[in-house]
């Protein structure tokens, strides 16, 4: 029963990984997972120098799923390079940097400094807000999504992941701009734009006022989203979005993903994770199904 995946020449054990910004670079989860039994660990978002983030609070429930404002908090290349890809390197699993940035310049900064360290893929968020177009995010407009894709792949030694936000009219035309530009796969969802209201304080929950909603809530829409992109593409893709169990992941390789990324869910069960690619091979195994890449798209 063979459950390794490709993407874009990189050979997966599985095709199970970690949701950005839900998993650190994997060093608070290492001792509840084993990450060699993972196809791969996506660190949190990477920028060229240290984010603060958003002001608190900017986490809240809500039915289904959680609202997040953290505003891409992390300390920064510098520290990325010198503690947590060590730290990487011990396990017998891929690496994904996910890449944020505020400019073209930002991602390019750091795509560069990444050519020469042992990463094996680089997922650029593009839902990060371009600070010159006045804070809309990249990912929004077809022509950014293409003009920032094409620049980070001119210096990127690692295949490029674009991960798409799921909050456009219709995300086949940014899938589109992404391949056009050279992109080598794909990713999505990214979180919805949701907030939430106290009605006894009369206050916005999060103080950034909206925030990114995932977990189960978001399923059903990322799901319809990557079947339509899968058929509008000829890229692989990392499907996301409210995955919970094995049947979510399943969902998801029907529709078209070669691969999935679990988030929310390290939060509820740490160990969410390994479950899944247990239940993947429990799957093979009951339908005596040979190789998890017969499943990807089967569903027209």
């Amino acid at each position: 029963m063979n459950l390794k995946v490709n993407l874009a020449g990189v050979e997966l054990n599985n095709p199970v990984m970690t949701a950005s910004g839900t998993f650190g670079s994997g060093m608070e989860y290492s001792s509840f997972v084993d990450l060699n039994q993972l196809g791969a660990v996506v660190t949190k978002g990477v920028a060229n120098v240290p984010w603060p983030g958003n002001p608190t609070p900017r986490i809240a429930e809500t039915y289904g799923g959680m609202l997040n404002a953290v505003g891409l908090q992390n300390p920064g290349i510098d520290v990325f390079v010198e503690r947590d890809l060590p730290f990487l390197k011990q396990y017998d699993t891929k690496v994904i940097v996910n890449v944020c940035g505020k400019s073209t310049k930002d991602y390019v900064e750091v795509v560069e400094r990444l050519a020469d360290e042992a990463v094996d893929l680089l997922e650029i968020n593009i839902s990060c807000p371009n600070v010159k177009e006045g804070g809309i995010a990249f990912g929004q407009n077809p022509k950014s999504v293409e003009e920032i894709t094409r620049e980070v792949k001119r210096v990127a030694k690692q295949p490029i992941i674009m991960k798409l936000s799921p909050n456009v009219t219709d995300i086949t035309e940014t899938a589109k701009a992404a391949e056009a530009g050279g992109a080598d796969v794909l990713s999505l969802i990214n979180t919805l734009t949701g907030m939430k209201i106290d009605v006894n304080r009369r206050c916005f929950v999060l103080a950034n006022k909206t925030g990114g909603l995932s977990g189960p809530a978001i399923k059903p829409v990322a799901v319809r989203m990557v079947y339509q992109v899968a058929n509008a593409v000829n890229l692989p893709i990392i499907g996301m979005g409210g995955i919970m169990n094995v049947e979510d992941a399943l969902e998801f390789i029907l529709a078209g993903a070669t691969a999935v990324s679990v988030g929310t869910a390290n939060f509820a069960n740490p160990c969410t994770t390994m479950e899944i690619v247990q239940g993947l091979q429990k799957y093979l195994e009951k339908n005596k199904i040979d190789d998890i890449n017969s499943l990807v798209g089967l569903v027209k």
